[in-house]
């Protein structure tokens, strides 16, 4: 996200909108690639990315003109950072689901007698 919001400073002027826009689909990148055991820590490093990489594309002059510029892009923001923290949870509980359902173990078939055989 900080080589994005670099990349946004230098080629579009700083835009956060279109930062928060490119945001949401690498939140769902995100959540696609992440390994299966941190799955529900996508939806909790994603916002911590977001932050980083606001800090090429915030305003300011010096170290608290850039912290109220901060500050500033996550409140008017905020939306996009909603936005891709939702797509970041959904799609890992979709993931963690189809986890949990593919090590289900496969259903035994019904055989008379309890599935059992019965000795000679």
């Amino acid at each position: 996200m900080f080589a994005l919001g670099c990349l946004d400073a230098l080629l579009l002027d700083a835009s956060p909108a279109v930062y928060g826009v490119l945001f949401v689909p690498v939140c769902a990148l995100t959540a696609l690639w992440v390994r299966k055991g941190d799955l529900l820590t996508a939806p909790v490093v994603v916002p911590i990315g977001f932050t980083v990489g606001l800090l090429p594309v915030a305003d300011g002059e010096g170290v608290l003109g850039t912290l109220m510029g901060l500050v500033t892009a996550l409140a008017t923001q905020a939306v996009w950072l909603y936005a891709g923290t939702l797509v970041a949870g959904a799609t890992a509980l979709v993931r963690r689901a189809a986890l949990a359902v593919a090590a289900r173990p496969a259903v035994r078939s019904r055989r008379p007698g309890g599935g059992r055989q019965r000795p000679s």
